[in-house]
Order: structure tokens, then sequence, then C-alpha cells
């Protein structure tokens, strides 16, 4: 265990070495150690958010609203950017070193001999930070899945899946069905839950009518109205959480709710010469949206920077960039997951032309060969995963 006076970095050194893999699902581990740590439960009118893509922008937005109230917040969300701290946020602020290193000092205390993975020991610091503030909204976001996710020992009062698509079917399973049934996990007896996408799963639905739950569909219940009313679909399904919380829709909300910026690293825009777009966006899914958004670039040629782990459709990602992607910067990620360049061009090489393809040591050498071929009137789009946009971002902008 770290020394009272350790610092952030040598308790998240210390997480990593508690649990022999990197994920195990499962909530038997984690249970235990709440109920030590808070017999009562977590405090608040919790909300859970999970899904394929959407839940940090969702999250963002409903933590918005509901501050616009006068009502506290805690959020919740992972991975993390450029700090750990993004991961705790009390009343939109990120939570300071001194306190992270204080909670995770109280969840040891309560473990024990039980061994709690990284996301696993965070989540329960998250949440002991929450309660001891007194934080009236604590807004979850699923790490992954939702049925064995740690966050889900927490009890909702309203459950939010953003939708359901193809990602970590290793663990999920390979097809929306058995994925849709894990994300409705977090669904709970009698209480309501949002779907934020027009086309459920089957086994979404199937489970909100065995428990009970009133399931509000985008498109059906909500959202649709008035042109969506220049509304994102993260921000309709965080409206409608809004006022099934029992929260009034007002001028001043709606004003609020469209000023809200979203989470970093959703095409988010750097400019510069030439501008750089960073996207977190690692599915077809998210890969599909991206490419909508790219259709509307002034700025041609749109010179790509990507990197990717291994466990990713990346064939996907790649048909659904084809048609607005003018070249391929490959770059390598770290760790045991990451692709190599040269495994990540022969995947995508039955999808995108090998002249348009180059390969790099690096996602610094992948920008600075973009960049090049970006001229005067391109732009550079960074994306893959969480990581190559930390990789960017220290390089565009440290």
């Amino acid at each position: 265990m770290p020394l009272s006076d350790a610092g952030l970095d040598d308790w998240l050194a210390y997480l990593e070495s508690l649990h022999a893999s990197e994920m195990e699902l499962g909530l038997d581990r984690v249970m235990i150690v709440y109920r030590r740590l808070m017999p009562e439960g977590l405090p608040g009118r919790v909300v859970i958010i999970g899904g394929t893509n959407g839940k940090g922008s969702t999250l963002t937005a409903l933590e918005s609203l509901i501050r616009c109230h006068g009502h506290s917040t805690g959020a919740f969300t992972s991975p993390h950017i450029r700090r750990f701290n993004e991961r705790v946020r009390i009343d939109g602020e990120q939570a300071s070193d001194a306190a992270l290193c204080s909670a995770m000092a109280a969840v040891e205390q309560a473990r024990r001999n039980v061994a709690l993975t990284y996301f696993e020991f965070t989540t329960l610091a998250a949440f002991w930070l929450f309660r001891e503030a007194g934080v009236e909204y604590p807004l979850l976001e699923v790490g992954l899945g939702g049925r064995l996710d740690a966050v889900n020992v927490a009890e909702p009062v309203l459950s939010i899946i953003t939708g359901v698509d193809l990602d970590h079917t290793q663990w999920l399973g390979s097809d929306r069905e058995t994925i849709g049934y894990e994300k409705a996990g977090i669904l709970r007896a009698g209480q309501p839950a949002l779907f934020g996408d027009p086309d459920p799963p089957s086994s979404v639905v199937d489970q909100a009518a065995a428990q009970g739950v009133a399931l509000r569909i985008r498109g059906r219940d909500f959202g649709g109205e008035d042109g969506d009313r220049g509304l994102s679909a993260s921000q309709q399904t965080a409206l409608a959480a809004h006022g099934m919380l029992g929260f009034s829709e007002t001028d001043e909300t709606l004003i609020k709710l469209r000023e809200s910026e979203a989470p970093a690293g959703r095409f988010q825009r750097l400019e510069g010469q030439p501008p750089v777009i960073l996207d977190v966006g690692h599915n077809p899914q998210a890969a599909r949206w991206l490419a909508r958004r790219l259709e509307g670039l002034p700025e041609k040629p749109v010179e790509a920077v990507y990197a990717a782990m291994s466990d990713k459709d990346v064939e996907g990602v790649a048909a659904a960039l084809s048609g607005v992607i003018d070249r391929w910067h490959l770059a390598p990620l770290p760790g045991p997951r990451g692709l190599a360049p040269e495994q990540l061009a022969e995947r995508i090489s039955g999808v995108i032309p090998q002249d348009l393809i180059r390969t790099t040591p690096s996602v610094r050498d992948a920008l600075a060969s973009a960049s090049e071929t970006a001229g005067q009137s391109g732009c550079v789009l960074v994306f893959g995963s969480f990581l190559t946009v930390s990789e960017a971002l220290s390089v565009v902008a440290p």
C-alpha cells in the first residue's frame, strides 16, 4: 500500500499492480468492497448511462442541465485523455489529487484482501468522493457493457442506454441482440429508462417489459420534434432525462444545453496550419457518425492519423471512412492490445488502396507526415482510440 504521503501517480501505479488482468467482468468482488465502504449504498439520485457510443456526451449535457437548476452533481467517466482527474468531477470541477488519494486510501482500507481491477477500484473511489461531498445527482458512465460493469452496483433512479452497436465483441457478444442484453443490465425493475436511438434491439425492449421498466425511445417518445430543435442525439437524450428527473424545460435550460461543450476528443477542433480534428471514435458506428461530420468540412484533403487496438473492427471503421479520408497515416499504440502500424495496414488493405496508406513509427511521426501532405488547404484528423488522441494532444498542445 502507498505511504500516507503518496501522490496520485503512486496510487495509480499501485492500482495497476493489484489485479492480474486489466479487465475482469463481474460484480461479486466489487460488491463486497462496496458494501464495506458504504453499507447504505451510494446516496443521491443516481443515473447510470450505458451504450456503445455517446455516453460521455450525454452525461456531460445532463450534468450541465442539472447544475442549471442549482443542484450538485458528481460525474464519473472513463477513460481519461490527459490526466486521471478528468474521470471524476464534482459540480463540474475535476477532483484534486489530494481528494483522489484520500478516496483511494479509503477504498484500500475497505478492500482488505479482495482483488479489484483498476477500473473497479477507481469506481469505488469516485463513489466515496460523491458521498463525502453530499452530491445530489451522481451521474455514472458505464465502462464496459452494463450488466457486469462496476458502476452497476449502485441503484439508479434512471437508466440511459444511448444506443447499441458492435464493440468489445470478445466480452459482450458478436451481435446487437446479445450486446443489447448486456447493456440492458443497468435497467431496474419499476424504474424509468431511456434509449437514445430509434432502433433498440429486441433484447433491450424485452428486458424492459419483463421488469416493468417504462422505456422511452428516441424518435418515438422524445426527440424529432421541431426538426430536433438543433440538438444532437446526445443532447436530445439528456433533455429527455432532465424531464424524467422532474425538471421543467425552460428557455434558459435550452440555451444552456446548446452551449454545453462536448467532452474533449469528440470532434474537437484545434485551429492551426493545418487545423487538427481529434476524435476518440473507435468502432464502425462512431466512424459512420464521424464520416457525416467530415463531409461538411471545407478543408481538403483530409489526412488521417489512425491508430487502434487489435480487438477493434478496424476493417469496418476503414470502410465507413473510406469515402471521406484522402490518405491514412498509421501509427502504433503501446501495450499488448495495440496494433503495430504494419498489422493495421494489412487489415485495412482490403478496403483502402495501398498507395493511400503510410506506416509511421509513432503518433508524432504520423502527425508530421499528415501535416505535410495536408498542405495549405487541408486538415488532419486524429482518431481511433483515447490513447491516439492523448498522444496527439501531447504533441500539438503540450
